[in-house]
């Protein structure tokens, strides 16, 4: 028996879950339609995503759409749409650039989303407006077959880390995977395609081509064409999965599909890497807000990337980075090169031959640390460091380094490196300090 015949076997929906997701299904649509009739709502109702397409693994979620006339004017559409998801399913709102909510219906989680009912996407007026006419494609033009060849790409997706288009994973989406399979024919047809062909820039055209479009992985949407329906994936993600598809072509494991959770190391583990590489850890910890989920993973990243910007600025230099968020705290744990410098380094002043050249030697003449001197036709003398440290560093000048709007620099925590191995998420620092693809930990 294949690997994928027997990860089939696992992750294809039974009969019995098919009943309960059915049932729930059809509750809910008959719940959500009595209603709209009683109020006297002018809308039509429809199942959209993985559900009404067959292309769900276990425990799926039910995308229901309520469709409003075009001419409803969208503060009464966003009004409308939230009163039926808080009267039906007393979920929680939901607000990025759609509101819709999201709640439990029978023991399923539930997304329902107002949007508009259209005759194409040529004038769409909200971000959710294409999802119809995704389900509508789909459905027309997958076989029956390739509906678990989708499946096996979700799963494998998911076992790798590059699934979902969501600010933290950056990668592929549930309809982006099943436009690879329409495209490639199979699973093994897109892993063969990713291990030849793909790289930086690849452009990818399932139906027709649009506009020229710039990004690390370029796939146009066969109901859109200018629209990008791989435009979240990060070329890190395109590059995991490229390495994946290698690895798994040349030795098949159901480890892709379902990789074993890693054992964290121990701070002694810990300690004898960060010796061997010559390096130190630094850890910064913030409260975490009370933000949608998907906005604060966006600012992470952001800030992760702000404070590796400072740290390397400053010459701390930032050989690897990594995140996590709980419940409480949003962390970032950095290797570097060093946590602190020497007392003084050199200041670069003006070319001899330029007026100002003057003005910097009269500042500096009385300098404690020595003389100016040439060196590559500019005046040069040694001063001493603004910071001495990584911590003292990141203390002053954090809030000054365009780290997330709503995270909060008052409540930041910085650790050493001894507090860091100490106290840090041992799973976060394993991650930072030895990674592995997850098919390898």
């Amino acid at each position: 028996m294949s690997v994928e015949t027997e990860v089939l076997g696992k992750i294809r929906p039974s009969a019995e879950e098919r009943m309960r997701i059915d049932q729930a299904a059809t509750h809910l649509k008959a719940a959500v339609q009595d209603y709209i009739g009683r109020e006297g709502i002018n809308a039509e109702i429809r199942f959209v995503g993985s559900y009404s397409k067959d292309t769900f693994l276990s425990d799926p979620d039910l995308d229901l759409f309520v469709l409003f006339p075009p001419n409803v004017p969208r503060a009464d559409l966003e009004r409308l749409g939230l009163k039926i998801g808080d009267d039906i399913l007393h979920g929680v709102r939901m607000f990025s650039e759609h509101p819709y909510t999201r709640g439990v219906f029978e023991n399923v989680d539930v997304d329902l989303v107002p949007s508009y009912n259209l005759d194409n996407t040529e004038h769409l007026q909200t971000a959710v407006d294409r999802t119809p006419f995704h389900t509508t494609y789909v459905l027309a033009n997958m076989s029956l077959s390739q509906k678990d060849e989708v499946r096996l790409l979700k799963k494998f997706m998911k076992g790798i880390g590059a699934y979902g288009a969501e600010p933290n994973t950056r990668g592929f989406s549930g309809y982006l995977c099943e436009l690879l399979i329409l495209k490639y024919g199979t699973f093994d047809g897109v892993l063969q395609a990713a291990a030849t062909d793909w790289k930086d820039g690849t452009t990818i055209t399932i139906a027709e081509h649009g506009p020229p479009m710039i990004g690390p992985f370029v796939v146009y949407d066969p109901v859109d064409k200018k629209r990008n329906v791989a435009s979240a994936v990060h070329l890190d993600t395109l590059a995991l999965f490229i390495v994946a598809a290698k690895d798994y072509l040349a030795a098949p494991s159901d480890r892709f599909f379902f990789p074993h959770k890693r054992t964290s190391l121990s701070p002694a583990e810990i300690e004898r890497c960060a010796s061997l590489h010559g390096s130190r850890i630094l850890t910064v910890v913030f409260n975490r807000p009370d933000v949608i989920e998907d906005n604060l993973y966006s600012q992470l990243w952001k800030t992760q990337y702000a404070l590796i910007k400072k740290l390397n600025d400053f010459d701390y230099n930032v050989l690897r980075a990594v995140h996590s968020m709980d419940d409480k705290h949003l962390e970032i744990a950095f290797e570097l090169e060093r946590d602190v410098l020497s007392k003084t380094c050199r200041h670069v002043g003006p070319p001899v031959w330029v007026k100002t050249a003057d003005s910097f030697l009269q500042k500096w003449k009385d300098n404690e640390y020595g003389a100016p001197f040439v060196e590559d036709g500019s005046w040069c003398v040694i001063v001493e460091r603004m910071y001495f440290s990584a911590k003292e560093m990141l203390d002053d000048e954090a809030a000054l380094a365009g780290i997330g709007r709503e995270l909060d620099p008052d409540s930041m925590r910085i650790l050493g490196h001894e507090e860091s191995v100490a106290e840090t998420d041992p799973l976060l620092l394993t991650e930072l300090m030895a990674p592995l693809p997850s098919w390898k930990a």
